[in-house]
């Protein structure tokens, strides 16, 4: 028997967004997870606002809804928003129930920076790392670096001369010189045009970097710093030297040959970290044999060739920010940004994976 076509249904539901998700959704146990981790952070979010005025969107909602962002690769704050209107599983989510108004596009953003200034993605990442079921989970004497390319969110065109020397619309850059020197992007002044590899094409962009520890490969620190060729070195010291001093122990770090340079292996070293960076002995361009910071003194230990095994492992999560989350190509401007959003793919990395961890 044909069934009834009715175009539209009942206005009026009686099952609650809680009965429309599956029991076994994967979302369930990561919003319970962050649940718990906005529920230790309940003083420090209290803190940004003030005790009168009129309300705002809760920071708890706010979070809540931009690591669901990253979680489904929505591409804008404002797309995020049209979805919300009308998909329960981002309401239940988010903890809106199916009468509660959307926030304006526009007021969402502004106070997403009110989190974002206060620094409240590193702190949830603090919170989160240092949960009772996920602590375990860490190694706290090995890791791994490595830095990614994040395309900027601004065109080849934008690329023109500081002294306003350029007379066109910057559309026609052939046969051009075109350095950072020089140059700089109208409309995202902190991108640099860069490539990372020979024979690649340069695009404007931003370089971010990450520690995973190497147990479960969990992402543990990250930051931002402008395209260039020292930018991957420089952050690692930075990152390792404070994570040293924060373990109070000698670690060890592996990373790609990218990092294989006399004055960073000697900086490592003098901040208590044992580098097992993949030996570069490959010729230069004028034919010249590049002869390795890393001797036998390291190689010959086998934690070496472990470290080297598992940190291929850090791509998993630049992989999965570019395939699935927002990290590709960001839709922010200016480096705060683009570091609050390269936070954010980075703790929704692990959100997937902790579940999964902690069930085995």
């Amino acid at each position: 028997m044909r069934g009834a076509f009715v175009d539209q249904g009942g206005l009026f539901s009686y099952i609650s967004p809680e009965a429309r998700v599956p029991p076994d959704h994967p979302l369930r146990k990561i919003r319970e997870l962050i649940r718990e981790v906005l529920g230790e952070l309940n003083r420090s979010l209290g803190k940004l606002y003030a005790s009168e005025g009129r309300p705002s969107i809760p920071p708890e909602q706010l979070l809540s809804a931009l690591l669901l962002q990253v979680l489904y690769g929505i591409r804008s704050e404002r797309q995020l928003i049209e979805q919300l209107n009308y998909n329960f599983l981002y309401r239940w989510f988010v903890g809106l129930s199916p009468d509660d108004r959307v926030w304006v596009p526009t007021t969402f953003t502004k106070n997403r920076e009110r989190l974002q200034n206060g620094e409240m993605f590193t702190k949830f990442m603090t919170k989160l790392l240092n949960h009772p079921q996920v602590k375990p989970l860490l190694s706290d004497e090995h890791f791994s670096v490595d830095g990614t390319l994040i395309e900027a969110w601004a065109s080849q065109k934008s690329f023109r001369p500081k002294d306003g020397s350029g007379d066109d619309d910057g559309a026609n850059f052939h046969g051009q010189k075109r350095k950072n020197d020089t140059h700089a992007s109208t409309s995202d002044p902190d991108s640099r045009l860069y490539r990372k590899a020979a024979g690649r094409e340069a695009k404007l962009s931003y370089m971010g970097h990450a520690i995973m520890e190497n147990r479960h490969g969990l992402a543990l620190v990250g930051m931002v710093t402008h395209a260039n060729g020292n930018a991957e070195r420089r952050a690692a010291e930075i990152m390792l030297k404070a994570m040293s001093k924060a373990v109070g122990r000698r670690i060890t770090v592996g990373a790609d040959k990218a990092y294989d340079t006399a004055d960073h292996v000697a900086n490592l070293r003098a901040s208590n970290v044992t580098p097992h960076v993949t030996q570069n002995n490959s010729p230069t361009k004028t034919g010249k044999s590049r002869r390795s910071a890393i001797d036998e003194r390291t190689t010959r230990h086998e934690g070496y060739g472990m470290s080297q095994s598992r940190r291929a492992m850090i791509e998993c999560i630049f992989g999965w920010g570019k395939q699935h989350g927002t990290m590709r190509k960001t839709k922010h401007r200016g480096i705060r940004r683009i570091a609050a959003d390269f936070l954010l793919n980075l703790i929704a990395y692990n959100l997937i994976r902790i579940p999964k961890l902690v069930a085995a």
